[in-house]
């Protein structure tokens, strides 16, 4: 958008803008000084950031597809609901409410202002939203233990074919005199969901031409985040087994996180670039097959 066409549409939508403002930043604050500042919630900043960073990128062509449309009236509804969520979830303090209203409120405001189109481009930054929003508790406990226990039974194979003295009891991984539990954030459900929206926000950005190669990675996302936690908790059993518990609980708070990350990026992009090769061969391979034909 050229700057006339941003300062038209900042004239159109600052009334929207400062009413957003007024209602959640409060939400927002409140969410870094709590939940989000967890090791469990920490995901939550970087895929609002990240949401709005999409809808910033696909505001031209929302702008652009959505001119001259009929705006839908399903959005006053949408709009009427938010606004409940809200009040209900700011007055019970009840997060996930809070958290989707403002998703439903975004929603309606573009069905209120552009219409269906609009929404349709903008999809998927709402979408990508919902991953801001907590799971219930019952969910997660009930999902994490399984996750947790298949994680320890992956590393404590891996490490036993390498030669290391390890055991395992449950979720307790023992390696040498170190005794070890597998935290929820080690293998929890909420880091499995922050992996798959790492994955499918790369996806977004990417655009791949190719129906095979969308498919194929968004369904290997969920293989490459158990591989992420596996290797996540394989160092950190590492570290502790030749520094010691202290250099072992110090490297969980400091940088595992971020090596889980690392790794999920390196074998997203990893498995990216071998679905790129076979999507070539293939591609080769039918034009030296119609060339034969020809």
């Amino acid at each position: 958008m050229r700057m006339p066409a941003i300062r038209a549409a900042m004239t159109d939508w600052w009334p929207v803008l400062i009413g957003l403002v007024i209602l959640f930043v409060p939400t927002f604050y409140d969410l870094l000084r709590g939940s989000w500042s967890t090791e469990e919630q920490a995901h939550g900043p970087i895929i609002l950031v990240l949401s709005l960073w999409l809808v910033y990128r696909q505001w031209p062509d929302m702008m652009e597809k959505s001119k001259d449309r009929p705006i839908a009236k399903f959005g006053w509804v949408l709009l009427l609901f938010g606004l409940l969520l809200y009040v209900v979830g700011r007055s019970q303090q009840i997060t996930a409410f809070e958290i989707s209203s403002f998703i439903c409120i975004m929603a309606s405001v573009i069905l209120l202002k552009k219409g269906a189109r609009a929404l349709r481009v903008m999809w998927f930054p709402i979408f990508f939203m919902l991953f801001m929003i907590p799971l219930p508790g019952t969910v997660v406990t009930m999902l994490t233990m399984p996750m947790k226990m298949a994680v320890s039974a992956v590393t404590e194979q891996v490490l036993f074919w390498f030669g290391y003295p390890i055991a395992r009891n449950g979720v307790i991984l023992q390696i040498g005199q170190y005794q070890l539990l597998v935290a929820d954030a080690c293998a929890g459900l909420q880091t499995l969901l922050t992996l798959e929206s790492l994955g499918l926000f790369y996806l977004n950005v990417v655009r791949h031409t190719s129906s095979f190669r969308n498919i194929a990675l968004a369904l290997l996302i969920v293989p490459i985040s158990f591989a992420a936690n596996v290797i996540r908790v394989i160092t950190l059993t590492l570290v502790t087994y030749y520094l010691g518990d202290a250099a072992g609980q110090g490297f969980l708070h400091g940088f595992a996180g971020m090596v889980l990350f690392i790794t999920a990026l390196s074998l997203i992009l990893a498995i990216d670039s071998l679905l790129q090769y076979i999507v070539v061969k293939r591609a080769k391979r039918a034009s030296s097959d119609n060339m034969v034909k020809l």
